[in-house]
């Protein structure tokens, strides 16, 4: 029975390897529990998934989503929108314009009675 389902796949799906790829993707899933959407008629998981493929009870497309999403190691990540990245300099410009204020003041001088000559200038060798 599993050559005729294989045969009727490959009308569905032309590449044999996809069609390979996407049996076993549903057969998996068949394991962890997944609904059949054909009847068992005591077949095993992969036979059911090819049957399935062949009766077109399952969206395909979905299936290769579910596929490639599983084959990434790289997911993508949402970059900022371009407001929030001009959002984002101009608060960072703001604070550094006010680092820039408080950076920019001398401290007071100190007083006499500190005991501290600022007068004499030593160099330090390297």
């Amino acid at each position: 029975m599993a050559r005729v389902t294989v045969e009727d796949c490959v009308e569905r799906i032309s590449n044999r390897f996809e069609l390979v790829m996407l049996a076993a993707k549903r057969s998996r899933e068949i394991s962890f529990g997944s609904v059949l959407t054909v009847d068992r008629d005591n077949d095993k998981n992969p036979v059911c998934a090819l049957r399935e493929i062949a009766d077109e009870t399952i969206s395909l497309n979905d299936l290769r989503e579910e596929l490639v999403r599983g084959l990434q190691k790289h997911i993508e990540v949402d970059e900022p929108e371009e407001d929030d990245e001009i959002e984002m300099m101009t608060a960072a410009s703001l604070a550094n314009d006010a680092n820039m204020d408080v950076a920019g003041t001398t401290p007071p001088p100190p007083s006499s009675s500190e005991g501290i000559d600022y007068s004499s200038d030593e160099v330090l060798d390297d």
